[in-house]
């Protein structure tokens, strides 16, 4: 139930001005921006994102296991390369107080992050495109370009990823996309349905070393369901553990950063100015933006489709590319089921490639997220 002060607050809007300076940036190499919150690809690094998305596999968390593989030593993730870009993951300029909202990107991988790679990153603002979305009215969606190299000038990957810009006023207002969500009573689950669930954990396969071979892979065929949740706070707070949080902060860089950006420090229930970020973890700032509830993070959830895809080609194969389209939020209480078919196998440049179509669903059979992914796999010939 939202506050008295709560239902009067009015948040800014978007204006034509102020897409006319984002405009003016379009093209231009970001300068300087906040750090990210890792430069390395250390081993702890590694394993606390693998972990923040609830990912075991021992190539990248088991230096023993690791050493006995073709890289000979721990690797990262492909989905590491989140927490080196705060512009990756969302982190836009330009509209100071107009919500942002992570909604998808598309990625390309080049070159495996081995274990103490250092990474910079080369940024610019790739367009601007307006919406009228059901969500929450006139939206702008604001797409970035980030390449990523390590410490030899290699590049390892580049990604494209967007965000929509709304206005929270509208979106709590007069969005429709939740009203069915946000009247419905709390979900309880049975310790049955929780039992059913969790035994898609015990199920899940790492392929691993077992040898995923292109020749072996047919069109049509059907990856392992991927399980994920059910979703808890604790469970968002842990991918921000090993992604980190874009605005976290405490106490004295809490306040260097509300005083560096006014616009992002919107009063809680004590008066005290906190992030937008805490949409997250806090249901009542959520629900005043118009979202369903306190809900995963967006990066989180490109991350668990690209742990779909790892699982399955095992390690000798490679996640070229991976495209992610959020279609909704995952508030607290839900579950997401992931599921993958292969589209076609092909040779490109004499890689012998296998796309896959994925897809995320929740309890409700309701759509999560969209995602493509390209895995390059071994071939027998």
């Amino acid at each position: 139930m939202l506050t008295q002060t709560q239902m009067q607050r009015s948040f800014p809007k978007i204006t034509e001005q102020g897409l006319e300076e984002l405009r003016q940036r379009i093209g231009v190499k970001i300068g300087f921006t906040a750090e990210p919150w890792c430069y390395e690809a250390t081993r702890d690094n590694i394993r606390h994102y693998a972990h923040g998305i609830g990912d075991d596999n021992p190539l990248w968390c088991d230096p023993v296991y690791a050493a006995k593989t073709r890289y000979g030593g721990i690797i990262a993730l492909p989905s590491f390369l989140f927490s080196t870009s705060r512009i990756v993951s969302g982190y836009v300029g330009g509209l100071p107080g107009v919500h942002a909202m992570w909604s998808g990107a598309d990625w390309t991988w080049h070159k495996p992050i081995r274990r103490n790679d250092v990474i910079s990153t080369e940024a610019y603002l790739k367009d601007l495109i307006e919406h009228e979305t059901r969500f929450a009215g006139r939206a702008v969606q604001q797409i970035y370009h980030v390449d990523f190299f390590n410490q030899a000038g290699d590049k390892l990957a580049e990604a494209d990823s967007w965000c929509f810009r709304t206005e929270r006023d509208h979106a709590r207002e007069q969005g429709s996309k939740y009203k069915e969500v946000r009247a419905r009573e709390p979900r309880r689950y049975s310790e049955e349905e929780i039992r059913e669930a969790y035994k898609l954990y015990a199920r899940e396969e790492i392929r691993g070393s077992e040898t995923r071979y292109w020749d072996d892979v047919t069109e049509g065929e059907s990856l392992p369901t991927l399980f994920k949740g059910p979703m808890t706070v604790t469970g968002f707070i842990a991918y921000a553990q090993g992604w980190g949080g874009l605005y976290i902060r405490a106490n004295k860089l809490a306040w260097q950063l509300i005083d560096a950006h006014p616009g992002v420090g919107i009063t809680n229930r004590f008066g005290i100015p906190d992030v937008p970020e805490r949409v997250h973890w806090e249901e009542d700032f959520a629900l005043e933006v118009g979202a369903p509830g306190a809900y995963d993070y967006g990066p989180e959830r490109n991350s668990w489709l690209t742990h779909h895809l790892t699982n399955w080609m095992g390690d000798d194969g490679f996640l070229r590319r991976s495209y992610c389209k959020i279609r909704r939020h995952n508030p607290e209480g839900d579950m997401l089921f992931f599921t993958g078919k292969v589209k076609r196998k092909y040779v490109e440049e004499g890689r012998h490639l296998v796309e896959i179509e994925q897809e995320a669903r929740n309890q409700d059979n309701e759509l999560s997220v969209l995602g493509i992914g390209v895995v390059e796999l071994p071939s027998r010939g």
